[in-house]
């Protein structure tokens, strides 16, 4: 038995007045399956508790987020390409823009993301090769758009340390500042290297030339998510199947590297409403011939959600129900389909919310139900009741004849 995961990022919603984005949305194809499946409701991590999209995947998978995540820092830089270790302190990075004078901690932020600079290697490459630090040993690398990641890698290392992004333009940059003595030299370290990574540059070629052309400078790093890697077990050892994403975002391929899944690259994933979905959809189903367990995520409606953007939730989610068409005519006998969403994403609030999301599995011999749409006010009347997250993986590994039998 295969497995494929859908999640839809941000695709529930809470609803306005009786209805939502999935609620209003033409969706055949998703009511096909559920039709045809089980369903219900899922509180990603618990009830109550509102979901960040990293948070929730490590449930969804059957990772506890209370013991594996420390923060953002590492699933970004293992989504860079950084084979982050155990004991690494790792950050979100965002090229910024600073004015002003004397040191970095006294100019203020213009632009926190650098007139979205896109083509930045050559910046990363100099900061790699001209930054010196005693003690420590750091790793800068490339990210989508105008983002980075950065990892730490020493003795005595915490990341009990305050971050340097001020989150908003008209700010200073902030001095990373320890929030207990065991963090006084990690702190120390990251100051040295903020200020030495914006000599680099203020004075890199790169730089002048956006000067010339109008553009803002891409002379300063702003690092927060801060984390410290631990011990994840792969995803092969604890089940026993062989897992892959298609994912577009940094972040959710983050995950995938971090258990040690294979992530399937492609330019054209972009993890954003330009993405090509039929590419995805196709490519989800290619590498199922090659791999146990496959992970398809698509990202657009939680961008909208966040923008507030009723219609276009909508209209983006009736895209996605035409590119999975492919998935009706999958063999239901050797493949499990999951369908779901990782948080809501209300387009009232703009913001991840606690309420509980759809989730659908559908393959032969489960138990149907009486549900027919695919939507939040449908899939809670299904067999599948109200889950957490951590329950899915258990009930996806019993379908496939993959569970442990619990006593004697």
């Amino acid at each position: 038995m295969k497995v494929l995961m859908v999640i839809v990022d941000g695709m529930s919603d809470r609803g306005n007045g009786d209805t939502t984005p999935l609620k209003s949305a033409h969706t055949p194809n998703l009511d096909f399956l559920a039709e045809r499946g089980i369903a219900g409701i899922m509180d990603t991590i618990r009830p109550g508790i509102r979901p960040g999209s990293d948070t929730a995947h490590f449930s969804i998978l059957g990772y506890d987020p209370f013991e594996y995540y420390t923060g953002r820092g590492p699933i970004e830089a293992a989504g860079a390409g950084i084979d982050v270790k155990p004991g690494d302190i790792a950050f979100r990075v965002n090229f910024g823009t600073v004015e002003g004078d004397g040191s970095i901690f006294e100019k203020i932020v213009v632009d926190r993301r650098a007139g979205r600079i896109q083509d930045k290697e050559e910046l990363v490459r100099a900061v790699n090769e001209n930054v010196k630090l005693d003690g420590v040993e750091f790793i800068l690398a490339n990210a989508s758009g105008h983002r980075a990641a950065l990892v730490f890698r020493g003795e005595g290392l915490s990341d009990r340390i305050t971050d340097s992004d001020p989150k908003k333009e008209g700010g200073a940059v902030k001095r990373v500042e320890p929030l207990d003595s065991s963090a006084e030299f990690t702190a120390r370290m990251v100051n040295e290297f903020i200020e030495k990574s914006h000599e680099v540059l203020e004075n890199h070629p790169l730089n002048a030339e956006r000067a010339e052309a109008g553009l803002p400078k891409a002379n300063a790093l702003l690092l927060r998510g801060v984390g410290k890697a631990v011990h994840v077990p792969k995803f092969e050892e604890r089940y026993g199947l062989k897992a892959a994403f298609v994912a577009g975002t940094t972040l959710i391929k983050g995950i995938g590297r971090l258990i040690g899944a294979d992530v399937i690259k492609n330019s054209k994933f972009t993890g954003s409403r330009d993405t090509d979905l039929n590419l995805k959809v196709e490519t989800a189903l290619k590498t199922l011939e090659t791999h146990d367990f496959v992970l398809l995520h698509i990202k657009a409606p939680d961008e909208f959600g966040h923008d507030g953007d009723f219609e276009g939730k909508k209209e983006f989610i009736e895209k996605v129900d035409q590119a999975i068409a492919p998935l009706k005519d999958l063999d239901f006998s050797r493949v499990c389909l999951t369908v779901l969403s990782d948080h809501s994403t209300p387009v009232s609030v703009r913001d991840h919310s606690a309420d509980p999301v759809p989730v659908m599995i559908v393959q032969e011999g489960v138990r149907r139900d009486e549900v027919k749409a695919f939507n939040e006010f449908e899939v809670y009347k299904g067999g599948l009741c109200r889950i957490r997250g951590e329950d899915l993986m258990n009930i996806i590994l019993d379908l496939i004849g993959k569970a442990k039998k619990f006593g004697a």
